[in-house]
């Protein structure tokens, strides 16, 4: 039997993530819709005393008014604003009350183009190249206009097909809604994934006993692997 969204979710992220590559996340909001196809993502786990302890997570000291949408129902996205710079997106996974999510690491833009351009423009002299434009978790919100105002919204489930994108597409002609979002999903997972730890992610959590980043091979779109920078404490 076939998997439905919201049943899929409900799996620890590290199993999930690597399911969700290829498939397409549209984003519809009031200044214009974006889906991406989905080619780079991080698996997050859950609390210090939860059955996946994840010290590389914003759930791994427990539920918090910032992350309290990590902690709700699969099916939801969690928006955080980081580094006082840029948002970024996760979708939530496991049970209510068990926290974990799905980082967007990075994605194609398969609709929506001249949207995407026109919001990554707001800080910017120059248009990125389109495999750019939603390369990054920083990126990636900017490009689907996403921030803080969408914590918590839920994910509509699109169904699953060969074109993903095509369904994507369709399913954006028939909602008339001005705002929601959603997940169109392969019928078969990616067959070459490129599998290492977390970028960026400092201490025991972005250490290789959390091999949590999950690629498409060889996809222009995906963000450079880069290990976090080991803080030395200075010497007199």
């Amino acid at each position: 039997m076939t998997q439905g969204l919201h049943e899929l979710l409900l799996g620890r992220a590290p199993d999930v993530a690597p399911r969700l590559l290829g498939s397409v996340f549209v984003c519809a909001l009031p200044g214009g819709t974006v889906a991406l196809r989905l080619t780079e993502l991080e698996a997050y786990g859950g609390p210090h005393d939860s059955d996946l302890p994840d010290p590389g997570a914003h759930t791994y000291r427990g539920r918090t008014a910032r992350n309290a949408s990590m902690f709700e129902a699969p099916g939801r996205i969690y928006v955080y604003f980081t580094y006082g710079l840029h948002h970024a997106v996760n979708f939530v996974c496991r049970d209510e009350g068990t926290g974990g999510g799905i980082l967007v690491r990075s994605g194609e833009v398969v609709l929506g183009q001249d949207v995407a351009a026109r919001r990554r423009l707001a800080n910017r002299s120059s248009e990125p190249p389109f495999v750019a434009l939603a390369r990054g978790p920083g990126n990636v919100a900017q490009a689907l206009g996403l921030s803080r105002e969408d914590d918590g919204a839920a994910l509509v489930d699109l169904g699953r097909s060969d074109d993903p994108a095509a369904l994507a597409e369709e399913a954006v002609l028939r909602t008339p809604e001005p705002s929601w979002t959603g997940l169109a999903l392969r019928q078969e997972p990616v067959g070459d994934v490129v599998v290492t730890p977390r970028t960026g992610v400092s201490g025991e959590g972005g250490m290789d006993t959390y091999p949590w980043r999950f690629a498409i091979a060889g996809d222009p779109t995906v963000s450079p692997y880069r290990k976090a920078a080991v803080k030395r404490r200075r010497t007199r």
